[in-house]
């Protein structure tokens, strides 16, 4: 009884933005890698996924299109709860979520090249992947350049018509550090805007 009014709430939750006109909702599942690290058997990250699916199962083919999950290693002032954890063992879980987008934190990843050919071997027919090209604990600010590089590097990988950008994760809003402050928040999206359109225009 508790999963099935968790599952009907969430669901519910998710109906009311697309009600509102939301171009997408996102469902946040930071805790996929961790679930990784707490049980490198795949086992919860199962019960997870189902979990999920079973939100997703209430929307049509047209509504999970505006549909997306965002995985990360946690951010929350300055710290991570699982970036040792692989991406190799939450991805190929991850896309089986029955979603149109997936949002990904990747510009503070070591390997992005080795994550972003995980991506390509995973990632299903017909959906978009965003990755992240801008670090929000890392206070320094990207140049746009900066940005379309990182953009360009993806693009080898997947098809520019499958591929956005966004933010890791880490603009936190305690206010209780300087990478998290507004004005070079704004900065960092400014620049994330800038170098995805320098990327745009490089693609064609």
């Amino acid at each position: 009884m508790f999963l099935e009014d968790l599952v009907n709430e969430a669901a519910r939750d998710i109906r009311d933005c697309l009600k509102l006109d939301a171009h997408c909702v996102q469902i946040d599942f930071t805790e996929g890698r961790l679930v990784v690290k707490l049980d490198p058997s795949g086992q919860l990250l199962s019960s997870f996924i189902a979990l999920i699916n079973r939100v997703l199962s209430q929307f049509s083919d047209e509504e999970r299109k505006r549909i997306g999950v965002h995985t990360c290693p946690g951010g929350d002032r300055d710290s991570t709860h699982s970036a040792g954890v692989d991406y190799s063992g939450l991805l190929p879980s991850l896309f089986g979520l029955d979603v149109g987008s997936f949002y990904m934190q990747l510009a503070s990843e070591p390997d992005r090249r080795r994550v972003l050919r995980m991506v390509r071997e995973n990632l299903p027919p017909s959906r978009r992947v965003f990755v992240g090209v801008i670090d929000p604990t890392n206070p320094k600010v990207e140049t746009p350049q900066e940005v379309r590089d990182r953009v360009l590097e993806a693009a080898e990988f997947i098809s520019p018509e499958s591929l956005g950008t966004t933010d890791d994760c880490g603009f936190s809003p305690f206010g209780d550090d300087l990478s998290t402050a507004r004005e070079t928040a704004f900065a960092k999206i400014r620049s994330r805007v800038e170098g995805t359109l320098l990327a745009a225009e490089q693609l064609g």
